[in-house]
């Protein structure tokens, strides 16, 4: 065999133990070849938080001025005024770190120190540029949910 076709046998076989092994490794939770998808109806890449219809957290846990991170579903729930919640996504729009604090009127990114106004979600210190974007939610009784 010449030393050409002896590197073709040898990249053809690792190639296909490559795929023998990535196949294994992509079984879902259904345990069928693919990818599990956690559910998410866009393949598991969607940054939307998840289960609509669920309460995210009670009015109680979100202090006035400052938040909840719920890095869980993505998102950070404020209470720029007494009775006024917002939401806004938890991926912060610099380098996509989440976020981690909410206080004292602003939401911080640990990574690189960006800082986002409770009320709006607009950049009060950067190095991001482009605002949080807003997660719809809706208020019943002492509940906070998706919209």
């Amino acid at each position: 065999m010449s030393t050409v076709a002896r590197r073709t046998v040898v990249s053809a076989a690792g190639g296909a133990g490559l795929v023998v092994a990535l196949t294994a490794c992509g079984a879902g939770s259904d345990g069928k070849a693919g990818a599990d998808t956690g559910g998410k109806p866009d393949g598991g890449t969607s940054d939307a938080p998840q289960g609509a219809g669920a309460p995210l957290a009670r009015t109680a846990d979100i202090p006035v001025g400052g938040g909840k991170v719920l890095a869980d579903q993505g998102v950070v729930i404020t209470q720029p005024t007494a009775g006024e919640f917002k939401a806004f996504s938890s991926k912060c729009t610099h380098q996509g770190c989440a976020v981690s604090g909410v206080g004292d009127g602003v939401i911080t990114c640990p990574c690189h120190q960006s800082l986002f106004d409770v009320s709006d979600g607009s950049v009060k210190g950067g190095p991001a540029t482009s605002p949080l974007p807003p997660t719809p939610i809706k208020v019943e009784g002492d509940a906070i949910t998706l919209a």
